[in-house]
């Protein structure tokens, strides 16, 4: 079984993407004000974090931000594991007053985002809550969920994989690649 892989984005890709992105959360939301920002685990995390340095950068303002763990809320997880590995939820602020910008890494079947909500709203009712994501395979939805702000859109097949490589979390440069199985395409 032979695995071919392609570059779809490089690290400059990565951050004019997250600066697009931004861009187009500011003008959409009319600047900061009552602006949060929050990554699920664990890609959106990083990227999360990414997105407020840029804010902070661009607009002098350093928007809350958070992390959410939606283990146990997926509808999968008892499939995935005995014994799930939970990370740590980290919102230290009251999600009423904001409009929360959730970020993930891959935006593919919609049920991480569905868990993602679910989660939010045991914080309470948030004003609004808009999706980033860096990549958006829209092949393979599984609900009926979009993104707000999307950095690159990917119309694959099923059986193509996205990989999401961030230097905080790995280590090495950044890079989406997209592999798949020979003959299988």
């Amino acid at each position: 079984m032979t695995i071919i892989s392609r570059q779809i984005m490089s690290a400059p890709d990565m951050q004019r993407s997250l600066d697009r992105i931004v861009l187009q959360i500011l003008e959409q939301n009319n600047g900061v004000e009552n602006l949060a920002v929050v990554g699920i685990h664990t890609g959106g995390v990083f990227l999360a974090e990414r997105i407020k340095k840029i804010i902070a950068d661009r607009e002098g303002v350093n928007v809350p931000v958070g992390s959410l763990d939606i283990t146990l809320y997926r509808d999968d997880w008892s499939l995935a594991s005995q014994n799930p590995l939970v990370k740590k939820t980290d919102i230290k602020f009251a999600v009423e007053d904001y409009t929360i910008v959730l970020v993930d890494d891959v935006l593919f079947t919609g049920r991480t985002i569905r868990a993602a909500l679910d989660a939010i709203m045991d914080f309470g009712r948030p004003r609004c809550i808009q999706l980033a994501v860096l990549i958006d395979r829209k092949c393979g939805r599984e609900l009926p969920v979009q993104a707000n702000y999307v950095g690159l859109e990917v119309l694959e097949s099923i059986d193509e994989h996205i990989h999401v490589t961030l230097n905080e979390k790995e280590g090495k440069d950044d890079e989406v690649m997209l592999t798949w199985q020979a003959g299988k395409r």
